[in-house]
């Protein structure tokens, strides 16, 4: 692990390797907060963008925005200093056809006009250059200062519902159940030759990050997912999902499900049956308390005991100790709600008691 910019890499990596394997405490946040006092070179601030396009969109900017916030960022306790690359949630469907648009807190995926089911990789697409040109543009400024994370490109039946509807994927399953396993099959393929190449460019001897959560391992690392799998039964899930997740299970070194939404609970167990799955990270959805409320503890308990670690997100400084004191410390992941720096070093101080 390069990560010139963060004092405690080692341990941090110790402690990554660990969850990884099933144990281990790891105290992080999504994104980053700015350190107190000087940053670590003097990297100058990028004049204002003219636009939205050019704030998701130009490659340059991009990286030197990226390049300006990394060299401010606190990287304390697991903090990782991971540039943020996403081109929206879901960037693999615009390489295969659909269109990106600029949002002011967002890039929003819209489904492809008139899919006609034929799913293929065109090397010429723009947006296929934009994930290339950014991750490129980032690892030259990074110098291994820095990681350059993976963007989101997510996979399987979110990928097709991104092109071409909700709707038309969930009649599928119904309607042309061999179609639409043919169609995740391509998508599956066409991901890993995709994920591949963008690893190629950003991983430091061997090791990667991944955008989405800040992930880190010593290896290939993905956040995996199927937020549509809300709206299908578990027996669909097992059909058209778990097989799916199964093989990048098998194809990436060390991977997390994201299960997102109280109905999400019901394919667990299908989840919990892959056994190459390292993690599930928990996401309670709208209208529900966020991941450090008592709540949920049974939920991570049965997580645990089928022998995943467990990342949760949003846990605020009060609701530390007790989720520590009632689930354990063992394969947990978390992503704290930090405001400053000092709420970072009391973190750290209710950690080291159960280290």
């Amino acid at each position: 692990m390069s990560l010139i910019w963060k004092e405690n890499r080692e341990e941090s990596k110790t402690r990554y390797i660990d969850w990884w394997a099933g144990g281990g405490l790891i105290i992080s946040m999504w994104e980053h907060l700015f350190k107190d006092g000087t940053p670590y070179t003097d990297v100058p601030e990028p004049p204002a963008p003219k636009d939205l396009n050019q704030r998701w969109f130009d490659p340059e900017w991009r990286a030197d925005h990226l390049h300006w916030q990394m060299s401010r960022n606190s990287y304390e306790a697991d903090i990782l200093p991971i540039a943020n690359t996403q081109l929206g949630p879901g960037s693999l469907a615009a390489i295969l056809g659909a269109d990106l648009e600029a949002g002011p807190d967002t890039i929003w995926i819209r489904h492809k006009e008139g899919f006609g089911d034929d799913i293929g990789f065109d090397p010429e697409n723009r947006w296929w250059k934009l994930h290339l040109d950014l991750v490129r543009a980032c690892k030259q400024r990074a110098q291994g200062r820095y990681l350059v994370g993976c963007p989101d490109l997510v996979e399987g039946l979110d990928t097709l519902a991104a092109l071409k509807g909700n709707e038309e994927v969930l009649m599928d399953t119904v309607l042309r159940p061999e179609m639409l396993e043919e169609q995740v099959q391509k998508i599956n393929d066409i991901y890993f030759d995709v994920f591949d190449r963008i690893y190629d460019i950003i991983n430091e001897g061997g090791e990667s990050a991944f955008c989405y959560f800040s992930l880190w391992a010593p290896g290939k690392v993905s956040k995996l997912q199927s937020d549509i799998s809300i709206m299908i039964s578990s027996e669909d899930f097992r059909r058209f999902v778990q097989p799916y997740v199964r093989q990048q299970c098998q194809r990436i070194d060390y991977t997390l499900y994201h299960l997102d939404g109280v109905g999400a609970i019901r394919h667990l167990d299908a989840l919990l049956e892959i056994d190459e799955l390292n993690a599930i990270q928990w996401t309670p959805g709208v209208g529900e308390p966020q991941g450090g409320d008592p709540k949920w503890f049974d939920l991570y308990r049965r997580i645990r005991r089928a022998g995943k670690s467990v990342m949760a997100s949003w846990v605020t400084l009060d609701e530390l100790e007790p989720l520590l004191d009632r689930v354990g410390a063992e394969g947990m992941s978390l992503l704290m709600d930090f405001k400053t720096e000092t709420d970072v070093d009391r973190a750290m101080e209710i950690a080291e008691k159960y280290r």
